[in-house]
């Protein structure tokens, strides 16, 4: 099955479906790219689930109101770290139960359902697999259809493709990410695996979620390729799943706990923060924000931003890069944020921001940059660009040239350029006095996209001699550099 992908450039648009119909039921997954996240539509007779729904409830409104057809659940897999979920929205505007597994709770009204139970849905139904490990309530659902033969089974963060989720966000004085890594290599031999080889797996996220570590590309599988290529599924004992799971984990992004702590509340309803986020503002009053601390969010195409530049002190994060997940990373969710944005993309700005539980957006620049420069009377800040080849020729005849290399751990294990100094894109703002500030940087990245984004953090910080490397590595490889294998 394809599932809808929920358009990150037009999130409230309900785009074409393409969906799976089984014996008594109908199953639609919403794909959000951007969030690498999954959600789910199922149907029976009239009366439909919904699984870890986003938070903008009105695709999942709209699509049961088409079908004449009334959303009787809201089913969580676990209190989700990574976005702030729909489940409250959702059920005060449709009168749904919101379901969670065993030893769920939370400020709002709930069903903690017990592990075993059987949740009826027209005429199929979900059995309640209590699945601890990621999250101590993480729990997997799966569907019969109307012949109670066991079709496909929602695992929420606890089984992806190719992974399974993290063990260290639940982490408490009491429990260790190992203690988690335990139970989840429980549930996942004692309650996952057992399951027939053609049962259909439905994971709460795609590949490039921090979530889980080394998530494959896909939007479902079967169990059969799970047991056969899924890492963690392979034999190994309880200690070598701990050791392997628990090693090289990344750092949650920091918006993280801010948004469990949300997804546990009566969090505002999104209308009511779109309301009053999305406010033109002049630049006096943009002004008068960033001296009280505000900080400026410049969301534009990249083309744009390289040909124009940027407002100085401002942050660039593009719409076409995982927009949300890098203001969660990069910033915190208490921030008061001033947008600019293409003319027509401010609900859009809104709405992403919302979903990993930024709420603290002031409104927009009316204007934008042009018009900031022309009442300031100052240029904008241009980024200054060059090429694979300039860059290699400017490195190779100076040793007064600093490369600084802002990927991810992983993609350094692909090659690196000699001598670069390596910092992750997520780490720079917290690492920047590891930089010397009298030096020329060139600054690099897989594709030059990210790269405008540590930019602008190093101008924040006082940087001066800077150059992004346009295409990145991506384009060193292409014009014949040879990357260095990375050794310890």
């Amino acid at each position: 099955m394809q599932g809808i992908k929920t358009s990150c450039s037009t999130p409230s648009s309900l785009p074409q479906l393409t969906s799976l119909s089984g014996a008594g039921f109908f199953l639609q997954q919403f794909n959000t790219p951007c969030l690498s996240e999954f959600a789910y539509y199922i149907e029976s007779n009239g009366e439909v689930a919904i699984i870890d729904p986003l938070r903008e409830t009105k695709p999942y409104i709209e699509m049961a109101a088409a079908r004449n057809a009334k959303i009787k659940y809201v089913i969580e897999t676990h209190f989700h770290a990574d976005f702030v979920s729909g489940h409250v929205d959702l059920a005060k505007e449709t009168g749904a139960k919101i379901v969670y597994g065993p030893k769920a709770s939370a400020d709002f009204e709930l069903y903690s359902a017990e592990d075993g139970e059987e949740l009826p849905l027209g005429n199929i139904f979900f059995k309640v697999i209590h699945t601890p490990g990621h999250t101590l309530e993480s729990t997997c659902y799966l569907l019969h259809d109307e012949n109670k033969v066991p079709k496909c089974i929602f695992t929420g963060d606890t089984l992806f493709l190719g992974a399974v989720g993290r063990p260290d966000l639940a982490v408490k004085s009491d429990l260790t990410k190992e203690d988690l890594a335990g139970l989840l290599y429980d549930s996942l031999r004692n309650k996952i695996m057992p399951l027939p080889d053609d049962v259909i797996v439905y994971p709460a996220h795609g590949a490039g979620s921090a979530c889980g570590k080394g998530i494959s590309k896909g939007t479902s599988s079967s169990m059969l390729e799970q047991k056969t290529s899924n890492y963690a599924l392979q034999p190994m004992t309880k200690e070598e799943f701990i050791t392997i799971i628990t090693a090289n984990i990344a750092n949650p992004p920091k918006y993280f706990f801010h948004d469990v702590a949300m997804n546990k509340s009566n969090y505002e309803n999104l209308d009511s923060v779109l309301k009053r986020s999305v406010q033109a503002l002049s630049i006096r009053q943009a002004q008068d924000l960033v001296s009280q601390g505000a900080i400026i969010i410049d969301c534009r195409e990249i083309k744009d931003i390289l040909e124009t530049g940027i407002i100085p002190g401002s942050i660039t994060i593009s719409l076409a890069l995982p927009f949300a997940v890098w203001v969660g990373t990069l910033l915190n969710p208490t921030d008061k944020l001033v947008v600019v944005c293409q003319k027509g993309k401010e609900e859009e700005v809104i709405i992403r921001l919302a979903r990993v539980g930024f709420e603290q957006c002031q409104g927009f620049i009316e204007g934008g940059v042009q018009e900031w420069a022309k009442q300031e009377g100052k240029a904008l800040d241009k980024i200054p660009v060059i090429n694979a080849e300039e860059h290699v020729s400017e490195t190779s005849s100076t040793s007064d040239t600093k490369i600084l290399d802002v990927r991810n751990p992983p993609e350094w294990e692909g090659g690196i350029v000699d001598g670069s100094i390596r910092i992750p894109l997520g780490q720079l703002d917290g690492r920047l006095k590891e930089l010397d500030n009298s030096k020329r940087t060139h600054i690099l990245c897989k594709s030059g996209m990210r790269a405008t984004i540590a930019y602008s953090l190093l101008r924040r910080g006082g940087f001066e001699d800077l150059a992004l490397v346009q295409g990145g590595t991506d384009k060193l490889i292409e014009i014949g550099f040879k990357l260095k294998e990375l050794t310890n």
